[in-house]
């Protein structure tokens, strides 16, 4: 598996497996006793496998050690002792993109990840031969030979470089936070291309099998959770092509709207005032965006929730995608229009956000998220765009987003020389107990695209349980800007 420029992610090197036939063994006492050092296994737990003598099989003694060591042993010319030639799983660059390759067992069949994804291309399938040994294990006759063929190689989007940097800038976020973990998307909004999936803490890949699921998963695609204020984009987007709001109009917000037993306020206090959807934006106003929703009504928010992707998987080539939940209007309460259009109530993943915003950043047209660039020399031809709302509002939302980040709540985000659009999440996390949220814990996102004008790239960064209290201005925006400035520069995409 190579990256984007050709540098080995996930590659098989040649190793050797000892088995042995115990009808044939002379001193299974001796030869535990020497093997047992080399191969750094119990002399015991050896001579137990080399003394059934009743029954004439094969049984494995190590596999995939080094070839050094093997030639070692090949050199005591044991009889009953076998050497055979296997591929071991190696992966080069460690923790890097580990979550996302996955990794591939002791039989080399993909058990997670891409290796997993990808195991049918990957695979060759298997040759064999029928030989003659005498019993000191020379080779007597060949009796029949089939030729094997060779597994394809993959070249996936993911750039080295780019995943380098989300996973340091992660890290290093994560540390300064205390955070729980973070995750990562870059990716180009008008091809699907992921150029970067980061996940913190990091993993080295070459240990896979023996981390916890909570150390394998690819967040960025397994996990759900509320966003919170990064979905008001959405909602702004369902009002506008319903027709229900209009670009330049001007909404009279109250300090508060009671819903359901529930109030619903801004996160600053503030008087009554007249806003228009880019100032609802900017402000982050939970008012304004449950305006917004009450104006396009439960159903008609709902179709446009499910229309950007919301509820169902992307269709991104990896395994496990989650779906995300979104509830049918016949299930709302009275205070649910005042939860979802905010964020809350509903739960997404890191890909279906991304997905969306990249939806904004097309023009208003949804591309595929895809992990995979080509197989063997043939380009993988990115699924048809569909397209969800139209180039006119896509622009008018990247516009009140260019607002957030210079105008708004997000000044850390901004980089040098570019117009960024982007939005700030902060959201409480659900309490374990579904009694209400968390005051504690909580999730800061954001999700920005540049040039805003015309968007080259979309990156998100979600930043799970930061301590003390941040939230995605705060956190997640500077490592966007730090993310998304070294990816502008790596990709020479011009200021």
């Amino acid at each position: 598996i190579f990256d984007r420029n050709g540098r080995e992610l996930a590659v098989g090197e040649e190793a050797k497996s000892i088995t042995v036939d115990p009808y044939y063994l002379e001193d299974p006492l001796k030869t535990a006793q020497f093997l047992a050092p080399l191969l750094n296994l119990d002399a015991g737990e050896l001579l137990g496998k080399m003394s059934d003598r009743e029954k004439s099989s094969s049984v494995y003694l190590a596999r995939k050690i080094d070839p050094a060591v093997a030639a070692t042993i090949e050199k005591a010319h044991i009889t009953g002792l076998w050497i055979h030639s296997e591929e071991k799983r190696t992966y080069p660059q460690k923790q890097l993109a580990a979550q996302v390759l996955g990794y591939a067992g002791t039989d080399n069949q993909g058990l997670a990840g891409m290796e997993l994804q990808l195991d049918d291309v990957l695979t060759g399938t298997a040759g064999s031969q029928r030989i003659i040994f005498d019993p000191t294990g020379n080779q007597i006759e060949t009796l029949s030979l089939e030729e094997g063929s060779r597994g394809r190689d993959v070249t996936l989007t993911i750039d080295q470089s780019l995943q380098f940097e989300a996973e340091k800038v992660l890290s290093e976020t994560d540390s300064l936070w205390s955070a729980k973990g973070a995750s990562c998307i870059i990716m180009n909004p008008k091809t699907g291309e992921i150029y970067a999936m980061a996940n913190t803490p990091t993993v080295d890949a070459n240990n896979f099998n023996q981390l916890s699921e909570e150390q394998r998963r690819n967040r960025a695609i397994t996990d759900n959770y509320e966003p919170g204020s990064v979905f008001k984009s959405v909602t702004v987007a369902a009002g506008l092509e319903e027709g229900a709001v209009a670009p330049g109009q001007t909404y009279h917000l109250p300090s508060s709207i009671e819903l359901g037993g529930r109030t619903i306020q801004d996160a600053v206090d503030r008087g009554e005032v007249d806003w228009d959807l880019g100032q609802i934006l900017t402000h982050s106003s939970n008012v304004g965006a449950v305006t917004v929703g009450m104006r396009t009504g439960d159903q008609k928010l709902d179709n446009w929730i499910r229309e950007f992707g919301f509820g169902e998987p992307t269709g991104i080539d990896f395994p496990g995608e989650a779906t995300g939940i979104v509830w049918p209007p016949e299930n709302w309460s009275e205070s649910t229009i005042g939860n979802v259009p905010i964020g809350q109530g509903i739960s997404v993943t890191s890909i279906q956000m991304a997905a969306a915003y990249s939806t904004i950043a097309n023009n208003g047209v949804a591309v595929t998220p895809r992990l995979v660039k080509a197989v063997g020399k043939e380009p993988v031809a990115p699924a048809a765009g569909r397209r969800i709302i139209t180039e006119q509002n896509s622009r008018l939302i990247r516009g009140y987003l260019q607002q957030v980040v210079e105008d708004g709540g997000a000044p850390l985000a901004q980089v040098d020389g570019y117009h960024v659009a982007g939005k700030t999440g902060t959201a409480q996390k659900p309490l374990a107990d579904g009694s209400g949220y968390s005051e504690e814990n909580y999730i800061g996102t954001f999700i920005g695209m540049v040039p805003a004008a015309d968007p080259q790239l979309v990156v998100l960064v979600m930043v799970d349980e930061p301590h003390p209290f941040g939230g995605g201005s705060t956190v997640a925006a500077p490592a966007f800007q730090k993310i998304m400035q070294f990816s502008l520069q790596k990709l020479e995409i011009a200021p």
